[in-house]
């Protein structure tokens, strides 16, 4: 009888693992560990075939390290920033992620977050539940039109030209950032291209982050980028936390400099209990409280969107146990 495939998800998918199944059933024993950190995988993944990581821990040169003869790994999943890439490479394993899955969801969520922030919804429905101020929009105002404004969006690959494509729906001047993108997207979509980070945040009335987490990336909106943008504006980060200095973006709020910000992505997930992030969130007596739209990570979800990556990943790993052509190689 011919020997079956061993394939390991180290972490967040736990039994039933009807999608992978479906898939794999045939040639591999699917186990899932429902790790929390990178230390309890040891000696869980050495025999491993296949390895689909997600992102409740770090996948490192220690863990790629001890795979004796894996084919693949997999996040099914866009970023894929938790998984040393480069020490898989030197091992000659390739790394694969599933780019298109969320595409919908995230940006459906990054303009949702934005114009519940922008049109007052988000602030009055925090003050006016536990019964501070008057029942009526002056504690919401200045409130400008949206048609007309700008939203500037950082990162313009899948997910930021769905965004720009939505958030055009409202009226709104979309205009973007990405060195990477090639010209000619910006007429393609009828949209405007920055040539510097600083030009899209300091002419947006509302900024959208959609790009990977690098290390051109890391920290790339922090304190000093957020004082770059107009007094009264939003942030929004559904992409990777590292990218924005939450605890700047705390401070602006407080500030009054920024009127508002959706937060889905943290720097760690999730935070620690002393985070300044949480303690703002949590406090209504803290001048963010009211203007802070805190998510865990969730813009990517929905019911049918989370069958698609689990059976397009599982759909990799079984490309790479039978020997075919790869689809999303990253490294």
């Amino acid at each position: 009888m011919k020997q079956r495939f061993k394939v390991v998800i180290t972490d967040l998918m736990t039994e039933p693992l009807d999608a992978e199944r479906r898939v794999l059933g045939e040639v591999a024993d699917v186990i899932a560990l429902d790790a929390k950190n990178e230390a309890e995988l040891v000696g869980q993944i050495e025999d491993a075939d296949a390895v689909m990581v997600y992102h409740y821990l770090t996948f490192s040169k220690r863990s790629i390290d001890r795979l004796s003869h894996c084919r693949v790994i997999v996040r099914p999943g866009v970023g894929y920033d938790a998984i040393d890439i480069a020490a898989a490479r030197d091992r000659g394993i390739p790394v694969c992620n599933v780019p298109d899955y969320g595409t919908e969801e995230v940006a459906d969520s990054a303009v949702a977050m934005a114009i519940s922030l922008a049109r007052g919804i988000h602030l009055l429905n925090s003050r006016l539940r536990r019964g501070v101020g008057a029942w009526n929009v002056d504690q919401a105002k200045p409130i400008p039109r949206l048609r007309g404004r700008r939203f500037g969006i950082v990162g313009c690959g899948r997910i930021g030209t769905a965004t720009a494509l939505r958030a055009k729906a409202f009226g709104l001047e979309v205009a973007f950032y990405d060195p990477y993108v090639p010209d000619g997207i910006d007429k393609a979509l009828g949209i405007r291209r920055a040539e510097r980070l600083d030009d899209l945040l300091s002419s947006s009335h509302i900024v959208s982050v959609h790009c990977p987490l690098t290390d051109e990336t890391r920290g790339m909106i922090a304190a000093a980028e957020i004082a770059r943008m107009p007094q009264g504006s939003f942030l929004v980060n559904t992409a990777r936390g590292g990218i924005v200095d939450t605890a700047a973006v705390v401070d602006a709020l407080e500030r009054e400099h920024l009127a508002g910000a959706g937060i889905d992505v943290l720097e760690q997930e999730p935070p620690p209990k002393d985070s300044v992030v949480l303690a703002a969130w949590r406090d209504p007596k803290h001048p963010a409280h009211d203007r802070l739209v805190l998510n865990p990570h969730t813009a990517y979800y929905c019911e049918q969107g989370s069958e698609e990556f689990r059976t397009k990943g599982a759909q990799e790993v079984l490309r790479a146990l039978l020997g075919q052509p790869l689809r999303n190689v990253v490294n």
